[in-house]
């Protein structure tokens, strides 16, 4: 595994984040690593290289899901996404990606895990490994235009400038690496225009261009922007 620093201000003492530079579950937590402002240094895990290295004895021990994201924090380390962020919100909760009021805090976690459970597993590498090399396009797109078919539906009901209102949440940090998996699986958004107006708002923010995956220290060159 090659390691790449993130504005690591101590090397070796911060933070680390176990990533892929293409994997949503591993942006959506860097997009709030940035959005919190918390300086870590990123591990690459490549998961096509050396038959991935997620099966790697290193990493099982950290991770015995073999997936990204993992991150070492506090003391601990803690796999998948959604578990990640919330304790990054419950231990430094500014800026809020949760709110406070209940029924949007719910309606966050439904957006949230429409996405992570819903769609993205499905289209996810070691899925698409198991359906062939010749279904893995239609496979893909069948699954993500059918949670979008229901996501943008929901969507038209609970947002304002963002999935929920008008305040970033967890729910866009699991939108805009959904929508970046969509068009490299060359999904038609045009009937989802909500999802697209999402979307557009957010990669004009600072912390979604910054943890974008053509910005990370393992992105390879020809995928650099």
């Amino acid at each position: 595994m090659q390691v790449g620093k993130v504005c690591a201000a101590y090397p070796g003492q911060g933070p680390i984040l176990y990533s892929y530079f293409r994997s949503s579950c591993s942006w959506r937590v860097r997009i709030a690593l940035a959005l919190k402002n918390i300086d870590y240094e990123t591990v690459a895990v490549n998961l096509i290289k050396d038959g991935g290295q997620q099966f790697s004895e290193e990493f099982q021990a950290l991770n015995p899901m073999k997936q990204v994201p993992a991150l070492k924090i506090d003391g601990i380390t803690i796999g998948q996404s959604l578990a990640i962020i919330e304790y990054l919100e419950e231990t430094r909760p500014t800026p809020r990606l949760l709110p406070r009021d209940p029924k949007q805090r719910a309606q966050v976690r439904m957006v949230s895990d429409l996405i992570t459970s819903g769609i993205q597993p499905l289209q996810n590498l070691s899925v698409l490994k198991q359906v062939g090399q010749e279904n893995q396009l239609t496979w893909a797109q069948q699954a993500i235009t059918s949670g979008f078919n229901a996501l943008e539906q929901i969507l038209q009901s609970t947002a304002g400038r963002y999935c929920v209102g008008d305040e970033v949440s967890m729910a866009d940090l699991c939108l805009a690496p959904q929508v970046a998996n969509a068009d490299r699986f060359k999904v038609d958004l045009t009937p989802y225009p909500t999802i697209s107006r999402i979307n557009k708002s957010l990669l004009a923010l600072e912390a979604f261009h910054v943890s974008h995956p053509c910005r990370q220290p393992d992105t390879p060159p020809e995928l650099r922007a």
